[in-house]
Parts: C-alpha cells; sequence; structure tokens
C-alpha cells in the first residue's frame, strides 16, 4: 500500500504519517525505489495513534503506549497508570476552563454594556495578576 492508500484507509493526512514515521513510530519498509511499502500491521498502528491523539495523549505518551500494546507481556497496571496520568491533565484543564468561563461570565454580568466608557472587562484585564 502507498502513503495515499493509507491515509485514505486511517483519515490521517499523509504529512502526519511522514512525521510518525520520522519519529519512529512506525518504520514501514521500502522497496528498492526508496518508497514506503505499507502493511496492514502499519494502517493498524496509525489507526491505534490517530485514536490516542483524537484522545488526546500526547507524542511521547503514544510513543509509550504503543510500546506497551506491542508488549505481550505488558501489564494492564502500567497501561491504566498512563492513561490516568492523562485523565488527570484533562480534569486540570476541564477545572481551568471553568475557572476562566465563571471569571469572564462575572466581568460580562459586571459590564453595564452600555455607551459610558467604564468597563469592569477592560479594568479587569489591565490589573497586574
Amino acid at each position: 500500500m502507498n502513503i495515499g492508500d493509507v491515509a485514505t484507509r486511517t483519515g490521517l493526512p499523509a504529512k502526519t504519517i511522514r512525521y510518525y514515521e520520522e519519529i519512529g513510530l512506525i518504520k514501514p519498509p521500502r522497496d528498492e525505489n526508496g518508497y514506503r511499502r505499507f502493511r496492514d500491521n502499519d494502517v493498524h498502528k496509525l489507526n491505534f495513534l490517530g485514536r490516542a491523539r483524537a484522545l488526546g495523549f500526547t507524542i511521547e505518551d503514544c510513543r509509550t503506549l504503543m510500546a506497551l500494546y506491542e508488549d505481550e507481556t505488558r501489564a494492564s497496571a502500567d497501561v491504566k497508570k498512563v492513561a490516568r496520568a492523562h485523565l488527570a491533565q484533562i480534569e486540570a484543564k476541564i477545572a481551568d476552563l471553568n475557572a476562566m468561563r465563571d471569571t469572564l461570565g462575572h466581568l460580562i454580568d459586571a459590564c453595564a454594556g452600555d455607551d459610558r466608557p467604564d468597563c469592569p472587562i477592560l479594568r479587569d484585564l489591565s490589573r497586574n495578576p
């Protein structure tokens, strides 16, 4: 399979596939002419990586997860540890976003939104942290 076929089958851009190869996440063999020759296993790995990235795992997390996936002697506890750490990061981001939403909502409620120049939103943005 060529890279165009693989891109179609995985939904990943060819540029992303090349990047994953460049950083060693996949290693498709090359024909004598230098073209990549993707196998079904490569497509499977790319689907795995695409799903992991869609869930927000970092490239390094993906590298770890791929290594665990390929290691038949792995402990599921190791996989769970990676996933649990990622979930903690997501929950922290959600908490930060909720705090930002609450602050911005408060500022919007405090602003009269009329023709006067006084604006609590701009006042808050200009204060020192």
